[in-house]
């Protein structure tokens, strides 16, 4: 293969350079003279090229060259940018993800690389699976400045195999600068941590939360060679927050590397401020919340009792903090409820002030909507009032990450509150100053803390085709310890699936689609004489077993799948319906026809 002549020269020059750097000339002529010592016989006769080499080689000084010359080659022609670009660059170490990845030489990289994992000991007894056999599998998952990165899946091990790589782009935050290389010191101005999340998925496609650690990356700012080893401890989640998972070996090195690397003096000196001034903020804050919580005292004795958080953490609460935050980002008015349910149980929801007023409240743990109509405690005894539907019963405060009001009204029970946010003779405000000096854009990270929304990896049908078979399969078993046989209606299982579309898009627009068309097909689908039932359910994961026993339970369903007559005929159908994040929505028909007997 020919190369042109200013890449021939280019390659020359890499060439010589990395001789030099390793004084291959100098090894070359210790060897010779070595060589020639103990080789050279008395007659003087000339030593050949070939003698030298195969000296050279028994050395191992060729082997070294070889090692040391790598060459990384851009791999998609297609996915190179505007900036101008070697063709091909010279590294001194070969990490795996280079052979995968296009690196601007213009830009600053942090290679983040996990060198296994050890002391995970719940999975201490834990068989090693056999060629193809299903195993409950580790995945770390990254987030850094908004970029976001996954590890190939490894079972699940006291000592998980853990070899991954993952190149996270340092850049600047002010306009123009994006592209511009940054140096030592503005690097250590940037303190967005690196947060992993280690997931364990199980046998049946489960995912659970192992734990989640912020890694703070910028000790290997002061590290020599830009280098640096770090053992991250992981501790559990929930109750065992405090009790360690396993231990991970990572790696960090910059790319392209420093020029000149800090003291960790000054890197230790920049972490120390950070967390003084941090401090000092939720010391400012919490005096001020102090204040306003005996303000919020003095107005009824009664306050002494109600539900108003203004620091709180948890399982409902955390899923109420991620919809708020997403209802907030499609530009709803929108905030998070604190109070109770029935019997005092505390809880947390989320509510949307519309545009003409209503009030709609959401349940983060099912997804209901619920409008909120209030009952006025001032009308006559006989006025009809509205019956709540919702299963809330007092409400202390609400907040969103720019306002906190305390409820101050008379009652704090949800069907007689008033939510007008104006009135302050009933929703106490919190300082608005006061919640951004603890809660502003950026006060603990340079970007937005939101991390951006992954495209869904599930196929939609082939998805559906394997739960629907499985389903079939469930069911035949479970018809056959009835002594039941069961003959399936391809063609009424067909018919089924507009149905299950139109159920989704009612759940997710509140439209009704397609329900006349569906049954003026089933009417044609069963003939005289013939009854036919039907069973549609909601799911949101795609484990069939545990789907199908949670449809036995259902007593109209259970005399579908067990339906005794003349000519029965079943049918199932499944549709899933992907979403960001690998979120999905399932839904399950169930049917049968058989011929009526009186």
């Amino acid at each position: 293969m020919s190369l042109p002549p200013e890449k021939a020269s280019e390659l020359k020059e890499i060439i010589h350079r990395q001789l030099l750097k390793m004084d291959v000339h100098g090894r070359i002529r210790e060897v010779l003279a070595e060589t020639v010592r103990e080789e050279l016989a008395p007659e003087h006769q000339q030593l050949s090229t070939e003698d030298l080499i195969k000296a050279l080689r028994q050395r191992g000084i060729i082997d070294d060259v070889m090692k040391e010359l790598k060459f990384v080659s851009d791999v998609n022609e297609t996915e190179r940018t505007s900036a101008p670009k070697p063709s091909t660059h010279f590294v001194e170490r070969e990490p795996p993800v280079l052979k995968k990845t296009n690196i601007d030489p213009t830009r600053r990289y942090l290679y983040l690389q996990v060198l296994g994992g050890k002391a995970f000991l719940e999975h201490l007894q834990e068989p090693e699976p056999l060629p193809g056999q299903i195993c409950s599998t580790f995945t770390l998952c990254l987030h850094f400045r908004n970029q976001r990165f996954r590890s190939k899946p490894v079972p699940c091990a006291c000592e998980p195999d853990f070899q991954d790589g993952f190149l996270l782009e340092i850049h600047k935050d002010s306009l123009g600068d994006g592209s511009k290389m940054v140096d030592a010191t503005t690097m250590l101005s940037i303190c967005d941590p690196v947060h992993m999340v280690l997931i364990k998925t199980d046998t049946f496609g489960e995912t659970t939360l192992v734990a989640s650690y912020f890694l703070e990356w910028r000790s290997v700012l002061a590290a020599e060679n830009g280098i640096t080893n770090v053992a991250v401890e992981l501790l559990g989640v929930g109750t065992e927050s405090k009790v360690s998972v396993g231990v991970l070996n990572i790696r960090l090195e910059m790319y392209p590397q420093l020029n000149k690397t800090l003291s960790s003096e000054i890197t230790s000196t920049q972490f120390t401020l950070e967390r003084q001034k941090t401090a000092e903020k939720e010391r400012l804050f919490l005096v001020y919340a102090k204040q306003w919580w005996r303000e919020y005292l003095q107005i009824r004795p009664t306050h002494n009792a109600r539900l108003v958080k203004i620091f709180a953490q948890g399982d409902c609460e955390d899923h109420a903090n991620l919809l708020c935050s997403l209802l907030l980002g499609f530009g709803l008015e929108a905030f998070v409820c604190v109070g109770t349910k029935a019997k005092g149980v505390p809880h947390t929801w989320v509510m949307t002030c519309g545009s003409d007023e209503t009030i709609t409240f959401w349940e983060s743990l099912t997804g209901h909507r619920y409008l909120h109509r209030p009952v006025n405690p001032d009308d006559p005894p006989l006025a009809e009032q509205p019956k709540p539907l919702y299963p809330y019963r007092t409400i202390g405060c609400i907040f969103n990450h720019q306002k906190f009001f305390g409820n101050c009204q008379p009652s704090d029970a949800v069907e007689v509150c008033v939510f007008d946010l104006h009135d302050e003779s009933k929703w106490k405000p919190m300082s608005g100053e006061a919640i951004k000096s603890v809660c502003p854009p950026g006060s603990t990270s340079s970007v937005p803390p939101f991390p951006p929304l992954c495209a869904s990896t599930i196929d939609a049908a082939v998805t559906s085709n394997e739960i629907e078979v499985q389903l079939r399969i469930l069911v035949s078993e479970h018809r056959k310890d009835l002594g039941l046989s069961t003959v399936w209606d391809d063609q009424l299982s067909y018919l089924l699936s507009p149905a299950l579309a139109a159920y989704e898009l009612e759940r997710t627009t509140g439209v009704s689609a397609g329900n006349e068309e569906f049954q003026d097909a089933v009417r044609r689908a069963v003939p005289d004489g013939h009854t036919f039932k039907g069973f549609p359910i909601h799911f949101v994961h795609r484990n069939a077993r545990r789907a199908f026993a949670t449809c036995l339970r259902s007593p109209f369903c259970e005399e579908i799948i067990c339906c005794r007559g003349d000519q029965v005929r079943l049918a199932v159908r499944v549709r899933v319906f992907t979403y960001p994040e690998s979120a999905c929505a399932v839904w399950i028909m169930f049917a049968c026809k058989y011929r009526s007997v009186l």
